[in-house]
């Protein structure tokens, strides 16, 4: 009774027979057409839904337009081209590109400029509504954000924060400071928890800012309304950021 039941020990007493171990090369192939195949996977993906997305971003852009300023009806896309502002279709947009807001008549509201930077956590994107005659920010909206939720993700939930943007001067500039410590129009309370978020929305108006307003048209010269579309007006924009 020296044997040991279900021992894989030879019964000429050497050791087990050995299992054939899978080569390496074939593991590395393997590998390859798996990571192939995933590839392939997510790309097809994407490109099927590349029109859908491009799409969402193109409406929820015009619907920001209309909410960051206020009695605008109709848009147009400005760009800057041989230091003239000229209305330009929407396929050609560029990193000169601003939109230009019009009331029912066709008047000249105001511009709704776009704006990036870094924020605490990676790039915020946003769009704000600007007023050349008073030279004031009369709204602000957040496109893109990936902020701390619960804290920096406050720069769009926190509706105090959003509407210390309706009525903004921008001279000499915007400025961020402690809540509870503004004496300026120009003074923005930065969110409790969140000062870099609230510093760096401040801080891409500002830059916006430096960087068009010395190259737009003066008061009163603005370009007048030249592409009108049902895509350009109020009521195709139904859609905002919740």
């Amino acid at each position: 009774m020296s044997d040991i039941i279900g021992s894989d020990r030879d019964p000429s007493g050497g050791d087990p027979p050995k299992q054939d171990e899978p080569k390496s090369t074939r593991l590395v192939m393997i590998l390859a057409l798996a990571g192939l195949i995933s590839g392939i996977g997510i790309v097809g993906i994407f490109e099927v839904t590349l029109e859908t997305i491009t799409a969402n971003k193109a409406r929820e852009l015009r619907a920001a337009v209309f909410k960051v300023l206020p009695g605008v009806t109709q848009m147009q896309q400005l760009a800057q081209e041989n230091n003239q502002l000229i209305p330009v279709q929407e396929d050609e947009a560029s990193d000169n590109t601003i939109y230009g807001g019009y009331d029912e008549e066709q008047n000249f509201v105001g511009y709704a400029i776009p704006g990036e930077g870094p924020g605490f956590q990676d790039t915020i994107k946003l769009l704000y509504g600007y007023l050349p005659d008073s030279k004031k920010v009369v709204g602000m909206e957040v496109l893109e954000s990936r902020e701390t939720p619960g804290l920096g993700d406050k720069i769009y939930k926190d509706l105090v924060f959003v509407g210390a943007f309706a009525d903004l001067p921008i001279e000499p500039i915007i400025e961020v400071v402690k809540k509870g410590r503004k004496v300026s129009d120009n003074q923005v309370d930065a969110i409790t928890g969140a000062t870099i978020s609230s510093r760096a929305v401040v801080s891409i108006i500002n830059e916006s800012n430096s960087s068009w307003l010395e190259n737009l048209p003066a008061v009163g010269s603005e370009p007048v309304m030249q592409i009108s579309t049902d895509n350009n007006s109020e009521g195709e924009n139904a859609t905002t950021r919740q």
